[in-house]
């Protein structure tokens, strides 16, 4: 059985024991999640399309750790104008462990 969820502006395929990356939640590690936007769910045979959400269906999760990812630096260069800016950003994530697809 798999679904499709829509978190953080994203839309995610989730099965149960499936780790995913998402954007930054609110909650602690062992907290539980609740995902209530669930766009389609399917078992191989059957297929239900919400328009635009399935209606009572719900995948829940528990927040496994709260990180960040790796740093992406932002480079800004003009040519003969000395002008260079160098910028870092690190993106802030939750991994979720999905538990149930209702």
């Amino acid at each position: 059985m798999f679904a499709v969820i829509e978190t953080g502006g994203k839309q995610i395929r989730v099965s149960e024991g499936d780790f995913i990356r998402t954007e930054k939640l609110a909650g602690k590690t062992g907290d539980k999640v609740v995902f209530d936007r669930v766009l389609l769910l399917g078992d191989g045979e059957k297929l239900k399309i919400g328009t635009p959400v399935v209606a009572k269906a719900k995948v829940t999760g528990e927040i496994v750790r709260q990180g960040k990812e790796r740093k992406v630096i932002v480079y800004k260069f003009k040519r003969r104008k000395n002008y260079r800016r160098k910028h870092g950003h690190r993106q802030q994530f939750t991994e979720i462990l999905v538990k149930e697809l209702k």
